[in-house]
């Protein structure tokens, strides 16, 4: 492997770990303003690599919540995931209450 595929994977790894941080804060603030109480399924749920992996690999995912967190802010990160993971959390919990 040479050094920039292997800095192109440590910088991907390193988006992905602020990410997921962020992720983490999102999932927090929406469970407890969903829910009203501290649900460790449904936050265990929407942090989860096996939720992520139906949007893409799912250090990309959080690489890109990361990218968006540095770039933008914390603001234009939560929105991105008010788009584009909440719809889809919304319809895998709908079909578990089925």
């Amino acid at each position: 492997m040479n050094q920039s595929k292997e800095q192109q994977i440590r910088e991907e790894r390193e988006k992905a770990w602020v990410g997921d941080a962020v992720l983490c804060l999102f999932a927090r603030k929406f469970v407890l303003r969903e829910r009203n109480c501290m649900d460790a399924e449904w936050f265990t749920h929407l942090t989860s690599n096996g939720f992520l992996s139906a949007l893409g690999n799912p250090t990309s995912v959080e690489a890109k919540i990361g990218r968006i967190y540095e770039e933008q802010g914390l603001e234009p990160a939560f929105a991105w995931m008010d788009e584009n993971l909440i719809p889809l959390f919304r319809k895998q919990i709908a079909r578990k209450k089925k």
